[in-house]
């Protein structure tokens, strides 16, 4: 496991044989987990950013493809901080990994590749979810995170 900023992130692996491919991470523990959803954009040009919770974390898998991640320590919930820092990570299906966004972040992402299947996990219920819901525009702390190579 590694930090960064908050979040952490639990590497995995993939094991190929003549029978084909496993990719895992063997250390990313379900204890907390009360749901999951997938999420797969129509196309690499939809930006779902920004959503934020107080005490709702998330894990984040991408099961196919690639996406850039952006991650944001929110400073207030109705007019964050656009000076804040943000997290930028690229996490594709080749290397398998899980990130944790704790609560009080906002977080979204955009796929790099068609077809991209993103998992996330929620420590939270719908209804627990949709009470403690902050959303900003996807631009909010900027669009040039949102480039495939970072300028």
């Amino acid at each position: 496991m590694k930090a960064k900023q908050g979040l952490i992130i639990i590497d995995g692996g993939v094991a190929t044989d003549d029978r084909g491919r496993v990719r895992f991470v063997n250390d990313f523990d379900f204890k907390q987990v009360r749901r999951f959803y997938q999420v797969e954009n129509h196309n690499t040009r939809i930006i779902r950013a920004w959503h934020g919770h107080r005490k709702e974390a998330k894990y984040v898998y991408v099961a196919r493809g690639a996406i850039i991640l952006g991650a944001v320590k929110l400073t207030d919930y109705k007019q964050p901080s656009k000076k804040a820092k943000v997290e930028r990570l690229i996490l594709s299906a080749e290397k398998p990994q899980v990130v944790y966004i704790p609560p009080g972040y906002a977080n979204g992402f955009r796929a790099l590749t068609v077809g991209t299947i993103v998992i996330f996990f929620s420590t939270a219920t719908l209804t627990e979810s949709t009470s403690d819901d902050y959303r900003f525009p996807y631009d909010y702390w900027g669009k040039s995170m949102w480039q495939a190579a970072n300028r």
